[in-house]
Formats: C-alpha cells, sequence, structure tokens
C-alpha cells in the first residue's frame, strides 16, 4: 500500500492539475457519511478539486449525491469495498470515528487527509488537517478544550476545509440533487424539529410563530416527515423563506437560494455560512449549552417568541 500521512509542518498547495505526474487522472476520495446537512456543506469542495471524484457516504445520504456530475461514482457505505482496487492520489476522510478510520487501511492512496488510525490504535488526524480536527471529538487537546476553541472559532466550516487543503472558499456553492414538485407550498417553511442527537436545537415557539405569521396574512408550514430526503428537499424548496435551527433544512435553503432565519442554541452559527441568505438569531445561553447533547428547558426558551417574529416579518416583507 502506498501511502503517506502530511505532518504537522506540511500542508502541500492544492492538487489543481487534472494529470498527476504519470499523465493518469488525478483520483481523489471524499469520506463523508453524515450528518446530511455535513454532507450537503462538505459538496462545496466538488467547486475545486480536480481529477476524478469519488465519495463514500451512508445509506440515507446517498441520494443526495446522485446524478452529480462532478463525481466520478458515489457509493454507500455497505458499497465500499468496490472502490478498494483503486489507487487514489488522496483521501479527504473527515469522518472520526474508530469504523472509518480502521478502513483506511484497506484502501490504496499516496496522500491523506483527516483522520486515520495510528501505530496504537488510536484515531488521530493528519497535521494539516488540525485547524478543522483540534475543534472535533477526538481532539488532541481533549473534549473540554476543543469546545473551547470551538466556541472561539469564528471561521467557517468551509474556510476550515477548504484552507486546509490549500484552497480559498470563494463563496463556492453546494450541490443539489435534481427534485420534483412537491405538493406543499406557501411564504414560509418551519422546521420545528430536531434529531435525537441534539434536542436543544429546537426551540420552543415553533408553534406561536406560526400563528403570529398566519394571522399577518403570510402561506406558513411545518415541513413534514417524509419518506425520502428527495421529498424534503422539494418541501423546502417550494417556499419562499425558512425558519429552522441548525439543521439540514438550514443547508437546503442555502443550497436553494432562499432567505432563512436560523436559530442557534448549542452549536456554533459562526461555521456555517449564510451566503447572503441567512439571519442568525444567537441564544444569549449559547455558551452555557454550548454543543451539549443533553435536554434543559431554558436553552429553548430563552430566545423570546417575539424576538424570532420580528425578524421573520422583516425578512418576508422584504426588509433586511
Amino acid at each position: 500500500m502506498l501511502w503517506r500521512h502530511w505532518p504537522t509542518s506540511y500542508c502541500p498547495g492544492p492538487l489543481n492539475r487534472e494529470d498527476d505526474e504519470q499523465g493518469e487522472t488525478v483520483k481523489i476520495l471524499i469520506i463523508k457519511l453524515g450528518a446530511s446537512g455535513d454532507v450537503v456543506r462538505t459538496t462545496t469542495l466538488l467547486n475545486k478539486l480536480p481529477g476524478d471524484i469519488y465519495w463514500v457516504t451512508s445509506d440515507d445520504n446517498l441520494v443526495l449525491l446522485a446524478d452529480n456530475q462532478r463525481l466520478s461514482r458515489a457509493v454507500s457505505w455497505k458499497q465500499v469495498s468496490d472502490l478498494l482496487q483503486i489507487e487514489f492520489d488522496l483521501i479527504i476522510n473527515l469522518e472520526d470515528s474508530f469504523e472509518v478510520a480502521k478502513l483506511l487501511g484497506q484502501f490504496k492512496y499516496k496522500e491523506l487527509f483527516g483522520a486515520y488510525l495510528s501505530d496504537s490504535n488510536n484515531v488521530e488526524y493528519t497535521g494539516n488537517a488540525s485547524s478543522w480536527f483540534d475543534l472535533s471529538l477526538v481532539s488532541r487537546f481533549g473534549r473540554s478544550k476543543a469546545d473551547e476553541l470551538k466556541l472561539r472559532n469564528r471561521k467557517s466550516y468551509q474556510e476550515i476545509i477548504f484552507s486546509c487543503l490549500g484552497y480559498i472558499f470563494e463563496d463556492d456553492r453546494y450541490f443539489l440533487p435534481r427534485i420534483t414538485r412537491s405538493d406543499l407550498a406557501g411564504d414560509v417553511a418551519i422546521a420545528n424539529t430536531a434529531g435525537h442527537v441534539w434536542p436543544m436545537k429546537r426551540w420552543a415557539f415553533y408553534d406561536e410563530l406560526k400563528v403570529k405569521l398566519k394571522d399577518a396574512g403570510y402561506v406558513v408550514n411545518f415541513l413534514p416527515v417524509r419518506k425520502t430526503l428527495l421529498e424534503h428537499i422539494a418541501d423546502v424548496q417550494s417556499h419562499k423563506y425558512l425558519v429552522s435551527g441548525d439543521t439540514l433544512p438550514m443547508h437546503i435553503a442555502l443550497g436553494s437560494g432562499i432567505k432563512c432565519v436560523t436559530i442557534f442554541q448549542c452549536t456554533s452559527p459562526w461555521e456555517i455560512h449564510g451566503y447572503g441568505l441567512q439571519v442568525k438569531i444567537i441564544s444569549p445561553l449559547l455558551e452555557r449549552y454550548f454543543y451539549k447533547r443533553d435536554f434543559d428547558v431554558a436553552a429553548t426558551t430563552c430566545i423570546p417568541i417575539d424576538t424570532v417574529y420580528d425578524v421573520t416579518a422583516q425578512i418576508c416583507s422584504g426588509g433586511k
């Protein structure tokens, strides 16, 4: 197996050639399984990376990469064995799990960016990826320090990852799959749910907000649970505006040119690049609940209904 981990002191320039030194097309593999919103925002790299690009993702998120003409192939985690015979010039592993790091030992590659399994059987990461992974669960500084660094960080995810790989982030856009029309349409879509991992992402007053917006004359819909992500994307895209937490619908809106109001109660508002479409409402208790995965009602109730309503109504009426 041919491979090399970039040491801390070495950060190569971007791979900006389609061909390698032997005249063969550069082959790059991205490993990003989830969450869905993280997969979507990582597609911005497809604007910069050269050559043939492959992607390994979760079964559920494979549809997000389907029909992407910038990808040579996207495969699910269950199909990863299909790629083991390819020698990659670069693997970009943005997952920090032991399972994925261990899998890297089966791949053929010349360069690695991101997490890998060390000789001591620990998940570590290449030096040039430290700006991102120092903020992660596998941070060399430990979880507490990583959260502190994450709280102090003011760069977006794209700025960090692009810089680590030697590129400049220039408002590079998301890639979203083609979708069918939705039977749900209106002025404002509200994503009023949050996954079980981050229960404090769910603001407490979405019901009251919907009533106030409807009373003001707007057509407002809660985004329903759909069988497929494509239907979910179509629902968001059939509205003019979105109100949500830091969730997948937010990324869909940002990738679709839809103005959005986003409520941040326990995750970083600075890691999200708003593309001139987003107004961020940041909890006054953000530091107390920053990246906490349990639940405290105070985290979800400290932003009053009038704050979110006033901002949303202003955007809907064409204001800034």
